[in-house]
């Protein structure tokens, strides 16, 4: 099922939605005023949606008609993997460095902002430190369904509510100046990250599943990234050097996860300007870097996810910070 968080143009209410091509189902005439991620913890609900939707006694929105919020507004936390080697490898390759051993040997990921998640086509509204070096990170993201703590990856796929696109938006100059002191990143991350359009759970892309053991599943979604209608990055989901199952067997080692909290999968390879431009400097010293700048559009697009459009704006204010 593809589910969203949605307002009606002219009201400021966060409904909930299943997604029916262009119209959207309400589902809060049939669970009361309840978000996604409470709706997700509910016995049986995709029956009782089904059934809703055989009655044909809802009530239905043209997609047209709505605004598009972030599936989970506020997550309960948010953590972000590095879970593709290749872009981990290139960006080290790129700056001189050796690959890292320890990316073997078990999924690491770091805490970010969850309090501040934008829709799928919101304005990004950028500091001026930020445009230094602005970049978007092409990821893909998980919604933990249900309370757990020391949850093995081979049981963890009924932890997964369901799948989304995820544009974890950096500023890089910002990043690279606090990592230095070995701790990070934090303002060079914590200002934006998308999430949308839709909450897609595991049985919608069943089809493109294509492996499943005692470490997790893998599938297999071209996923891709546009800079004002430029293709920029492409990846498939199915490059993933660590499984989302194995991320939940580690960050719940001896710390619970709870329905609500948000797991990203770290950005595909080639999934963001700052492993493009070091990749370019590489082959042409005279490569000049590229960054995002205000009024740029950036387009996420993952199959069977949907797509996100977010445009960048910038705040009025000539306050910086080093």
């Amino acid at each position: 099922m593809k589910l969203c968080t949605y307002k009606i143009k002219q009201s400021d209410k966060e409904l909930i939605a299943l997604v029916l091509e262009n119209k959207l189902l309400n589902l809060n005439n049939l669970f009361g005023d309840i978000n996604l991620t409470e709706l997700v913890q509910k016995d049986k609900w995709q029956n009782k949606v089904d059934n809703f939707l055989k009655d044909g006694n809802g009530t239905f929105h043209n997609l047209e008609d709505v605004i598009l919020k972030s599936p989970i507004p506020k997550p309960n936390s948010f953590r972000d993997a590095y879970a593709f080697r290749q872009h981990v490898e290139t960006c080290r390759l790129n700056r001189g460095a050796d690959m890292v051993k320890e990316f073997d040997d078990f999924p690491v990921f770091y805490f970010s902002n969850h309090n501040a998640i934008f829709g799928p086509n919101e304005s990004i509204k950028c500091m001026p430190s930020h445009f230094t070096q602005l970049d978007y990170e092409l990821e893909f993201a998980i919604l933990i369904g249900k309370e757990g703590e020391n949850i093995l990856a081979k049981d963890a796929g009924d932890y997964i509510a369901g799948f989304m696109i995820l544009n974890d938006f950096s500023a890089r100059d910002l990043q690279k100046k606090e990592m230095k002191l070995n701790l990070g990143p934090a303002k060079g991350k914590d200002f934006a990250s998308v999430l949308g359009p839709y909450l897609v759970t595991p049985d919608e892309i069943k089809d493109n599943l294509i492996s499943k053991d005692k470490n997790g599943s893998k599938y297999s979604l071209e996923m891709r990234c546009y800079v004002n209608g430029e293709l920029l990055s492409s990846g498939n989901t199915k490059n993933m050097n660590w499984t989302f199952e194995q991320i939940i067997e580690r960050a719940s080692y001896g710390a619970k996860l709870y329905p609500g909290d948000i797991i990203g999968s770290g950005t595909v390879g080639t999934g963001c300007l700052l492993e493009l431009n070091g990749t370019r400097k590489l082959e042409n010293a005279k490569h000049k870097d590229v960054w995002l700048k205000e009024g740029d559009v950036i387009s996420l697009k993952i199959d069977g996810l949907g797509e996100t459009s977010n445009k960048i704006i910038a705040k009025s204010t000539k306050y910086m910070i080093k």
